[in-house]
C-alpha cells in the first residue's frame, strides 16, 4: 500500500465531488488526532496515524478497528448520528471517500450526521436558552445509560483506588511544569495533598462503589460541547481509543458535565441536573465523592489548557487554565 500524501488528501477531500453525497462546500477541522471534513448534511472523520502512548493509530488495521469502536460505542448515546464506516480510496490520481472502481483503500472514515451548532448544549446555555426540560432530558438519558452500561470483570477494577491513582498521579506529574505559570505552587500542593488525603480517608468508599456496581463502561469525555438537543438529546464523541479513560465510576462521568456547567457560570443548572439525576438513579450521600471527581475533572481541564498555553503563550489561555485550577481549589474549600 502506498504512503498517504496527507497534503494532497486534505486538498482532494475539500473538493465536494470527492464524496458519495452532494455538497456545496466542505470545511476541514483538524485536531491532534483526527481530520474532520464537514459537509452540508454529513461529517466524515479520519484518524491521523499518530501514537501518543495513550492512543495508537499508526497502522491501517488499528485505524479501522478504532473507527468501528467509535461507531459502536457512540451509538449507545447517539444511535442515529453515527452512520457507517466508509473507505478512503486512491485511484492513482486523487483521494475520495466511498468505493470507486480500480481504486485502492488507503484509510477509513466514520460518517456521521451533521449536528447544527445551535443545537449544541454549550451554545444553548451560553445564549441563555437552556430550559428545565433540557436538564431533565439529559438527566434521563444519562441515568438510563449509566444504569445499563457494561460492568463486571475487566471493568470494575477501574474503581480500585490504585487504578484511580494512576490517573491523578499522572495529572500532577504532567501539570508540574505549569507551576508559576498557570497554577501557583501553593494551589498545586494544596490540591495534591487533599487528593492524597482523600484516598487515605475514603478507601472503603471506593470499594463500596465497586460492590454497588457503580463502575461502568462510561462516556469518558462528557462535557457540554458533546451534548446536543435534536428531537431527543444525544451525546457524541465518547473516548474510543483507550478504555482506561472510559471505564470508571459513573460519578466521574457526571462530574465532568457538572463541572463544565459550573465553570461557565451555570451553578444553578448544575444543581438542577444533579438533582434530577439523583432522583432517577437513587444516588444519595455521595457528595464528597462527587467533589473528588469534580476536582479531578477541573484539574484535567486546567492541565489540557496549560499544554495549549505552553505552545501558544496566549495570555487568554493562561487565564483560562488558571480559572480551571482555581475551580478545583474552590470545590475543596466549599
Amino acid at each position: 500500500m502506498p504512503d498517504i500524501d496527507y497534503k494532497k488528501l486534505k486538498k482532494d477531500l475539500l473538493d465536494p465531488s470527492s464524496y458519495p453525497d452532494k455538497n456545496k462546500a466542505i470545511r476541514l477541522v483538524e485536531t491532534h488526532i483526527s481530520m474532520v471534513f464537514i459537509g452540508d448534511r454529513y461529517v466524515y472523520k479520519i484518524k491521523k496515524p499518530v501514537n501518543f502512548g495513550f492512543l495508537d493509530f499508526t497502522t491501517l488495521d488499528k485505524r479501522r478497528y478504532y473507527c468501528k469502536e467509535e461507531i459502536r460505542l457512540n451509538r449507545r448515546l447517539a444511535e442515529d448520528i453515527y452512520m457507517e464506516l466508509l473507505p478512503v480510496v486512491f485511484d492513482g490520481k486523487r483521494y475520495a471517500i466511498g468505493m470507486e472502481e480500480d481504486a485502492q483503500v488507503v484509510d477509513f472514515a466514520v460518517k456521521m450526521r451533521r449536528i447544527p451548532e445551535d443545537r449544541i448544549m454549550k451554545e444553548i446555555f451560553l445564549n441563555g436558552k437552556l430550559k428545565e426540560e433540557d436538564l431533565k432530558s439529559v438527566a434521563m438519558l444519562l441515568s438510563r445509560f449509566h444504569l445499563n452500561a457494561d460492568s463486571g470483570e475487566g471493568i470494575e477494577e477501574y474503581g480500585l483506588p490504585s487504578k484511580i491513582r494512576i490517573n491523578t498521579d499522572e495529572n500532577f506529574s504532567q501539570a508540574e511544569p505549569f507551576i508559576g505559570k498557570t497554577i501557583d505552587s501553593w494551589v498545586y500542593n494544596y490540591i495534591k495533598d487533599w487528593t492524597e488525603g482523600f484516598y487515605n480517608r475514603n478507601e472503603r468508599l471506593f470499594y463500596k462503589r465497586i460492590e454497588d456496581k457503580k463502575i461502568r463502561d462510561c462516556h469518558g469525555d462528557l462535557h457540554m460541547e458533546h451534548v446536543a438537543f435534536l428531537k431527543e438529546p444525544v451525546i457524541i464523541d465518547c473516548i474510543e481509543f483507550n478504555s482506561r479513560f472510559r471505564f470508571g465510576d459513573i460519578l466521574n462521568d457526571m462530574a465532568f458535565i457538572l463541572m463544565d456547567l459550573e465553570f461557565h457560570g451555570g451553578w444553578k443548572e448544575a444543581e438542577r441536573l444533579w438533582s434530577y439525576y439523583m432522583d432517577l438513579t437513587g444516588e444519595q450521600g455521595i457528595e464528597e465523592l462527587l467533589c473528588f471527581y469534580k476536582v479531578y475533572r477541573a484539574f484535567v481541564r486546567g492541565k489540557v489548557i496549560g499544554f495549549q498555553f505552553m505552545e501558544s503563550q496566549s495570555e487568554e489561555l493562561r487565564e483560562k487554565a488558571k480559572r480551571y485550577f482555581d475551580l478545583a481549589l474552590n470545590y475543596i474549600k466549599q
